[in-house]
């Protein structure tokens, strides 16, 4: 069973994009509302799979990302952006983050972008 971890700020998405997340057969092995406990417990669980909000009080997702990545260069990491910040994505993405979904999303979208990364083909 493939272990996500969620990081946003705003607890109703935690447990929207979680429920999306357990429905697809993963285990929700932690959430984080910033960017400080996001590295904790990336560093805790080492999660397949990541969300990261780029927008969060004490460590934004971008500097999340970038304390992450030197440490664990394979993490898989899905950046959550609003409308807007593609300026900051291009940073995530060249930081080590593999990819990203601007929200409000549809579920079929995430799951495209999960299944990417993961190389799970549905076919």
């Amino acid at each position: 069973m493939p272990k996500v971890l969620i990081v946003d700020d705003a607890l109703f998405m935690r447990v929207a994009v979680g429920n999306m997340f357990k429905e697809w057969g993963f285990e929700v092995v932690g959430e984080a509302s910033n960017g400080k406990e996001a590295v904790e417990l990336y560093k805790k669980h080492q999660p397949d799979l990541v969300t990261m909000d780029i927008t969060m009080p004490v460590m934004s997702g971008l500097d999340a990302v970038k304390e992450i990545i030197p440490e664990f260069p394979d993490a898989n990491i899905i950046m959550m952006t609003a409308l807007g910040q593609q300026r900051i994505i291009v940073e995530a993405i060249e930081a080590g983050a593999k990819d990203f979904i601007t929200k409000p999303f549809e579920k079929n979208q995430l799951k495209m972008v999960v299944d990417n990364i993961l190389g799970i083909d549905e076919h």
